[in-house]
């Protein structure tokens, strides 16, 4: 290691895995050994990798229903406060407010405050953009996208021991073990 980067702040100590199997059995590992701050990088979904990571369920799908919800309030409201409020047209002696009628533009609004609200709420709870992360530092970290799974344990990690961290993931089946600087 270089006298450069060993003055830097050292993020984490990460492993890469030739395929999904050996991930999740070194993430299991890792819970069992009490690693708690740690994060797994895949480029497909692994089943199940999730959970060991000690994952929580997400608030989005509230954040989802919440912005439908207002949806249908806001397309009602602005249908009932044109056709009865502002500009009363009495067509045929039929009534201002006609919920039949209102239903599609409820609709659509319903369906648009749904998604505005997924949008912005994967935005925010993922904090996203963030165009740097340390993990990036990471050597062959852009075979991430491709064919190589890694697994992070992080510095931040209240057992975290630069030489127990390195010499229990080298136990795992990982190609390789390298150290993630800040």
């Amino acid at each position: 290691m270089s006298q450069a980067s060993s003055q830097q702040a050292l993020f984490g100590i990460a492993a890469e895995y030739a395929d999904d199997a050996a991930l999740l059995d070194a993430a299991r590992q890792a819970r069992q050994a009490g690693y708690t701050v740690l994060e797994a990088y895949s480029p497909v979904p692994v089943h199940g990798l999730y959970e060991v990571l000690g994952g929580k369920r997400t608030k989005l799908p509230m954040l989802t229903l919440l912005g439908g919800v207002l949806g249908l309030i806001g397309g009602y409201a602005l249908q009932i406060w044109v056709s009865a409020i502002e500009y009363p047209i009495n067509v045929g002696g039929r009534p201002y407010i006609s919920w039949g009628a209102f239903f599609p533009v409820g609709f659509a609004c319903t369906i648009l405050g749904a998604g505005l609200a997924t949008f912005i709420g994967m935005f925010a709870m993922n904090k996203f953009p963030e165009p740097y992360h340390p993990i990036f530092n990471t050597p062959n970290f852009d075979q991430a996208t491709k064919d190589r799974y890694f697994l992070c344990i992080e510095a931040a990690d209240p057992q975290f021991d630069r030489n127990a961290v390195r010499d229990f993931l080298s136990k795992t089946q990982a190609t390789t073990v390298s150290e993630v600087d800040e």
